[in-house]
């Protein structure tokens, strides 16, 4: 924000940028290490959140809408999502801060949205990591020998395993994600490999035969409708939560002016081979109709439509096997999210928007109380215990059930206010060393609130039967939740302007001046070429 220009009544340092150096914010106490390396942005966006989301989620989402919806939901939010990535990519290459994300909501939007949004996307995390250690422990009970002891003992052995990952910072953090990303991508390449076979009716164990499309005719592409498509956002939103902390981890990268733009591309084959190839395969060989579809959600991995799909080709040792991956990719969901918490506490920390003591950093590089009060958080696993701890968990999860969708819609606002404000303040466009496409982040805001209002239609008519106040807060429970974040802070600070203006806002904090190119012959585009060309963006 221009210094010669205050709004009343509110300190500035609340939500514009402190002292920086190169996009780092310094806390007193030390700063972020940036060890991250290209390879390791790279599995972060390619695979880092794939887990049970995906593989048992997406079960429930075929048993509502057919392979036809399943395949088109999660299309619609992928679309939105690579133009997401786009944006992000390209103020995250100029702009490497702690944050993310959360500082550009704040800086280029409005200050109250930032701090609704990041404690929104934070609460989330911190209740994602105790719900993860409780599904590593339901995954192994897949196995009758391990179905017998206690699942507090398996939560208190994950647990330690997550803690000892994260004594080694960041780099502890990056290498798993790496070395699980690769068991991922060989596991899904595999099952779309063996899907076809089983499509093929190449199995000799298997009694269906030659399949083909025959349950996209019987019992059908749709179910349910308009009404199960839109059931289908939900679960797409889910299996695609996480792709963003590619924004988070570009404050810890040595190099983010090339790894972040390689790993935003990543995101274009992670949407279209690990989700929409695999989905579309799962809706070929599993009838949507399957009544264990029915059980297909949470951690419930032996109703996964992958699991069922292997076993119903009669094929023995590969069920366990596959779900060994589900269960090394929950355990990387749950690394993921403490990561994620614990930076964006740290981020909120430094803008005031949280307590001090989280924003401090040991000499490791490590947000030290941030982690700290993740982990606090991670012994509420033990609460599955008791008897209503699932009661318990889905209403805390319901807080921020739809954060994701009003997150990547203000990361597309936010780059857009950032793109005005560029142009406004004497930039040029040609400067950016990295740039999306304007009509992308047009059409990802919109389809971010498309899914917001598919997602309130189904809340408010569900398919279970007439309109229940229950089920459309455990749907929808987080927006009137934001709303409340949102207007506390407005109270708070006392600032009652909403958001910030181009001629104001502050584009020089963090601005890694270096990596802009002072002459470009590249060409601008419009209309459709600028779809077309932010599409070649994500591959090249």
């Amino acid at each position: 924000m221009n210094n010669n220009v205050k709004s009343p009544a509110v300190d500035e340092s609340a939500y514009v940028a402190k002292d920086v150096e190169r996009g780092q914010i310094k806390a007193s106490s030390g700063e972020l290490s940036r060890v991250l390396q290209s390879r390791h942005m790279q599995m972060i966006a390619m695979c880092g959140a794939v887990g049970s989301g995906l593989f048992v989620g997406s079960g429930s989402a075929l048993y509502t809408g057919g392979p036809g919806s399943l395949l088109l939901g999660f299309g619609l939010v992928g679309v939105l999502l690579l133009f997401t990535m786009q944006a992000l990519g390209e103020m995250a290459v100029i702009f490497p801060v702690e944050g993310g994300y959360f500082q550009y909501i704040v800086r280029f939007l409005d200050p109250a949205w930032g701090f609704a949004l990041g404690w929104d996307y934070a609460l989330g995390y911190l209740i994602t990591l105790p719900v993860e250690i409780t599904a590593v422990g339901i995954t192994l009970q897949y196995w009758p020998g391990a179905a017998n002891v206690n699942i507090g003992v398996w939560i208190a052995v994950f647990y330690v395993v997550l803690a000892v990952i994260q004594t080694f910072g960041v780099r502890g953090y990056a290498e798993v994600e790496f070395t699980l990303a690769i068991v991922k991508i060989c596991a899904i390449v595999g099952f779309i490999i063996l899907g076809i076979i089983i499509d093929c009716g190449g199995v000799p164990t298997q009694h269906t035969g030659y399949i083909g499309a025959k349950y996209w005719h019987n019992p059908g592409a749709f179910r349910n409708g308009f009404k199960g498509f839109c059931s289908v956002f939900v679960a797409a939103a889910f299996s695609f939560a996480g792709t963003e902390l590619v924004g988070l981890a570009a404050a810890e990268c040595a190099n983010p002016a090339k790894a972040v733009p390689k790993a935003c591309k990543q995101v274009f084959w992670r949407i279209v081979v690990i989700y929409l190839v695999s989905l579309f395969i799962v809706g070929l060989i599993v009838p949507s109709n399957s009544t264990y579809l029915l059980a297909a959600h949470g951690n419930a991995t032996k109703y996964s439509p992958f699991v069922g799909a292997i076993k119903s080709a009669g094929i023995r040792a590969l069920p366990s096997i596959f779900n060994a991956v589900i269960t090394l990719s929950v355990l990387s969901v749950a690394n993921s999210v403490t990561y994620g918490s614990s930076r964006l506490l740290h981020a909120l920390a430094m803008q005031g928007m949280a307590p001090k003591i989280l924003s401090r950093v040991d000499s490791k590089g490590r947000p030290i109380w941030s982690i700290f009060l993740c982990f606090a958080f991670g012994l509420l696993a033990f609460i599955n215990e008791a008897v209503e701890g699932s009661t318990i968990f889905a209403w805390m999860l319901a807080l921020a059930g739809l954060s994701n969708f009003f997150t990547w819609g203000s990361i597309c606002a936010a780059h857009l206010r950032f793109r005005r404000a560029w142009g406004v303040q004497g930039r040029a466009t040609k400067q950016l060393p990295y740039r999306a496409t304007i009509i992308g982040s047009w059409i990802g805001l919109v389809l971010s609130i498309l899914c917001i209002l598919a997602t309130f239609y189904v809340a408010l008519f569900p398919l279970e039967g007439k309109p229940n106040a229950e089920v459309f807060f455990q749907w929808f429970l987080a927006a009137p939740f934001i709303l409340v974040l949102y207007v506390g802070w407005v109270l708070f600070t006392r600032r009652w302007r909403i958001g910030v203006s181009s001629k104001e806002m502050d584009i020089q904090s963090g601005l890694r001046e270096d990596v802009l190119l002072l002459n470009s012959d590249d060409q601008e585009y419009h209309g459709m070429k600028a779809i077309l060309n932010s599409m070649l963006h994500a591959l090249i």
